[in-house]
């Protein structure tokens, strides 16, 4: 039987304003023990952006993460995948997307959960074991 994306997914989905300095969603992200949040726009889902966004976006290229804001680096396209679809769904909408990580979803398009590629890897190992 096909795993489902409910059962890999990570649950916890932390949301931040696009004004929020970069310093500030990182330190978020330490202390959540998480490497992406999703950012707002007042009531609205405007993107997402990970740890890596901020190094090879920011902080390689030299801008100040005390200056700079979520807004500036997000990545805007959001990709949703339903928690009833099967994990290899979810993968092969990563692959074809070019994407590390989607937003999951209830029937009701309520975001209930991440799933990356990390969390893929993560529970095959421990399903191995």
């Amino acid at each position: 039987m096909a795993r489902l994306v409910a059962e890999a997914m990570t649950r916890r989905v932390v949301y931040l304003p696009a004004d929020t300095p970069l310093d500030e969603a990182a330190q978020a992200m330490r202390d959540q023990g998480i490497g992406d949040v999703v950012v707002t726009r007042g009531p609205a889902m405007s993107g997402i952006v990970t740890a890596r966004d901020i190094v090879v976006r920011a902080v390689a290229e030299g801008l100040s993460p005390a200056a700079t804001t979520l807004g500036a680096i997000t990545t805007r396209e959001i990709i949703l995948i339903e928690q009833g679809a099967t994990v290899e769904e979810a993968v092969q909408a990563m692959r074809s997307r070019a994407v590390r990580r989607l937003l999951v979803c209830d029937a009701d398009r309520k975001i209930v959960g991440l799933i990356g590629l990390s969390d893929v890897v993560l529970r095959s190992n421990a399903a191995a074991a």
